[in-house]
């Protein structure tokens, strides 16, 4: 049996930790970021981890990430 492939997108935009959660960027830092608070902007620095429904998609696209 051939091995299954990874979405490209998603190996590029998310990670697993070590205890299997799904670490993604934080969103909304692309653009426009004067009409943001100051406090919206140091919040949203970093990285973040997923909800259990939204990982519960993502892993599906990664088949031998869980």
């Amino acid at each position: 049996m051939p091995k299954m492939k990874t979405k490209s997108g998603v190996k590029k935009r998310f990670s697993l930790t070590a205890s299997g959660k799904v670490r993604s960027n934080q969103a909304g830092k692309r653009h426009g970021m004067r009409k943001r608070s100051q406090r919206q902007i140091r919040e949203n620095r970093g990285t973040t981890i997923l909800k259990d429904m939204d990982a519960r998609i993502v892993k599906s696209f990664m088949p031998y990430g869980s």
